[in-house]
């Protein structure tokens, strides 16, 4: 296939260009493509011509999009009408790259792809009508939820906790959110598996297992051999953020497994793996 990826600058597009230069024909755009400019979107996908367009460029900071929520949907759902848009005119097919943060966390139980999405915050928000659209125009899509994504290079928490712990004796860690890290590599090698079938529709797609931020914390600086750096469990209210984050988004990824499609592996597996490639 001929792929464009927009985003290939960031953690997932950067994954995605690594594993298919010898099976697709792969365009990735990072900041050279405007997702907000329309008439720019149309031209560079014309030119392009992919059968498939992967859509990973987005405004990711949570808190950011939460203060400047005009940015925010300007960048995550205006930018993803023009490349829904872009798609439409050549009938290529898309995937979407969307949040757990879709949901309200009030469930209790890992959510299916079927449960009905209720955001708390305007990243959420933008996210989710994203996602509307998208069903809005096109036959032909993915819609893939994911969360808590990482990999070696990107800004992500397990870089955050890496530089900190390099800084600091003690870090304050949130005890209250739980959620399931997901490792980029993982991700692009799920994407891989799913484009290569006609199962259209939304999956969930993120590693299995759960924690909280702390528990990951903590898991990342014993992998890291910081022994020394003492972490310390905090309220969401304690940490102060301006946005409100749901308190349980774990996926669960029931239309992967049910298709056959793709079996992620647990959490701690993969951040073990990312340790020996990061070392």
């Amino acid at each position: 296939m001929k792929i464009l990826i927009t985003g290939s600058a960031g953690q997932l597009g950067k994954e995605l260009l690594r594993i298919w230069p010898e099976r697709h024909q792969v365009i990735g755009y990072g900041r050279d493509m405007d997702v907000t400019d329309y008439a720019q979107v149309v031209a560079k996908v014309a030119d392009a011509r992919p059968d498939l367009i992967i859509h990973c460029a987005a405004l990711t900071n949570v808190d950011f999009c939460e203060t400047n929520p005009e940015v925010n949907y300007r960048v995550n759902t205006l930018g993803t009408e023009n490349v829904a848009l872009a798609a439409q005119k050549l009938q290529a097919s898309l995937v979407y790259i969307s949040t757990d943060y879709v949901f309200d966390g009030e469930k209790g139980s890992p959510y299916l792809e079927y449960d009905l999405p209720r955001p708390l915050n305007h990243y959420g928000l933008a996210k989710l009508a994203g996602e509307r659209i998208i069903q809005s125009l096109l036959d032909h899509y993915f819609i893939v939820r994911t969360s808590w994504l990482y990999n070696k290079e990107g800004k992500n928490f397990v870089s955050a906790m890496l530089r900190l712990a390099k800084e600091k004796d003690e870090l304050r860690v949130v005890n209250d959110q739980i959620g399931t890290p997901t490792y980029a590599p993982d991700l692009a090698q799920c994407i891989s598996k799913l484009i290569e079938t006609d199962y259209y529709g939304i999956y969930h797609a993120s590693n299995e297992g759960s924690c909280s931020w702390y528990d990951f914390a903590r898991e990342i600086l014993e992998l890291a051999g910081f022994k020394k750096v003492r972490v310390i469990p905090i309220t969401s209210e304690e940490y102060g953020s301006p946005t409100k984050r749901p308190k349980y988004s774990v996926l669960d990824n029931f239309c992967l497994r049910e298709r056959g499609i793709f079996q992620m592996r647990d959490y701690r597996s993969a951040l073990k793996e990312f340790f020996q490639c990061y070392n």
